[in-house]
């Protein structure tokens, strides 16, 4: 059995990964009833006046306890003042999987595994995959420079990040980063990865929360949609915009630091929930040009998976095999 299902308790080895503002409850146990695990984050649907974000994640974690029986994730990024208590309200409330990414996992991994969570931490390189197995996470994701929103400062891609990782590890380990359909989970797992955690193809779904014109825009997004922003505060990546564009025209001329945080900072609910694609920022991977429809997170799964058959029938053919792999 593959290892990463063994561990989490799922069927299929495909994670939804946690998108800052969007990834509600809804989306979350749609991918769990369909196989996966679904996650949800602190910050999901919060209005713009401001909000709770701890008893916002315990709406969304009670909700979904609402739509499904199946294990469900939550996300702590351990770069906030209340990761302490994200931690408590998902021990609290009975979540099954912690991810947590942005920070020292040693801080809660403890406490998330005395608490009953199975832990994973995302990491991009092979020395913080190293640092995360030995403080106790259960599995590393390893997400490569193509992935949506914050990125390692590396700027190593999947496809050379996940094989490395996963030698260097005994540790399950997730491949995350420009993967959106069965010829990208097959290529994660030959490279040694025990399954993959996408976030942009989730977000073309009907259950995300994500404004409707963030959706469509990722399914018109040519193979350049996307870009690389704030190498001087943070390396990201989101869907280009105006906002993208007038940040890196202001970083072309020697703009402060000051100036870009100004240009750039608090523009992400803009983007991703209110649909302002001008204005707003919206964290996004190099997979949108791989995503050709909006339908249902479920159908993400199950497409996923009817289809992995079909690309291991190309790919004997390509590598002219006289039988079944």
């Amino acid at each position: 059995m593959n290892r990463l299902c063994q561990l989490l308790d799922i069927k299929y080895p495909i994670i939804c990964g946690a998108m800052n503002w969007v990834s509600n409850a809804e989306m979350a146990a749609a991918v769990s009833n369909a196989g996966g695990l679904g996650t949800v984050v602190p910050s999901a649907g919060l209005p713009a006046s401001g909000g709770d974000p701890v008893e916002n994640l315990r709406k969304h974690i009670r909700k979904a306890r609402e739509l499904t029986d199946r294990p469900i994730g939550v996300n702590i990024p351990l770069d906030r003042r209340q990761a302490k208590e994200y931690c408590e309200v998902a021990i609290a409330e009975g979540a099954n999987v912690a991810i947590s990414s942005a920070g020292n996992p040693a801080t809660y991994t403890g406490m998330l595994k005395a608490g009953g969570l199975k832990v994973l931490h995302v990491v991009a390189s092979v020395k913080h995959a190293r640092h995360a197995e030995a403080v106790g996470v259960d599995a590393v994701v390893a997400e490569g420079y193509e992935a949506g929103g914050h990125n390692g400062l590396d700027e190593l891609p999947t496809f050379v990040l996940v094989p490395q990782v996963a030698d260097a590890v005994k540790a399950p380990v997730v491949a995350a980063g420009g993967i959106a359909d069965a010829r990208g989970l097959l290529a994660a797992l030959l490279l040694g990865a025990d399954g993959v955690q996408m976030g942009t193809r989730f977000l073309a779904t009907t259950e995300c929360m994500a404004h409707p014109n963030l959706k469509q825009a990722i399914v018109n997004a040519p193979d350049t949609g996307t870009v690389i922003v704030m190498r001087k505060l943070g390396v990201t990546r989101s869907i280009k915009t105006g906002a993208t564009q007038r940040y890196l025209e202001a970083e072309a001329r020697g703009a402060s630091v000051e100036e870009l945080k100004q240009l750039r900072y608090g523009r992400g609910r803009l983007g991703l929930l209110e649909g302002d694609l001008e204005e707003g920022d919206a964290s996004c991977g190099a997979s949108a040009g791989l995503v050709k429809d909006i339908v249902s997170a479920g159908e993400v799964v199950r497409r996923m998976m009817a289809d992995v058959p079909l690309v291991l029938d190309s790919l004997k053919t390509r590598l002219n095999l006289p039988n079944p792999l």
